[in-house]
């Protein structure tokens, strides 16, 4: 199996740390040397391994923002 080739350029905050160090991460990722984009998934301590995650462009990532906006998250406690 080909081997993975990713770079982190840019950590943008945690969301969540499980109990075994694994935590949930938004993140710049460049994949195969593509053009880095906005990404979630679990990384583990040392970032050498990662779950299954997600990723969004620029324009994705605006329109994720707009769907959240419009949920009213502001008045969950």
């Amino acid at each position: 199996m080909a081997e993975l080739k990713f770079e982190i350029k840019q950590h943008i905050g945690t969301l969540s740390e499980n109990a075994k160090g694994w935590a949930k991460e938004l993140n710049m990722v460049s994949w195969g040397e593509h053009e880095a984009k906005y990404d979630i998934r679990e990384w583990s301590p040392d970032h050498a391994r990662m779950s299954k995650g997600i990723t969004f462009t620029v324009d994705e990532l605006a329109s994720l923002k707009e769907l959240l906006d419009g949920m009213g998250l502001d008045s969950f406690e």
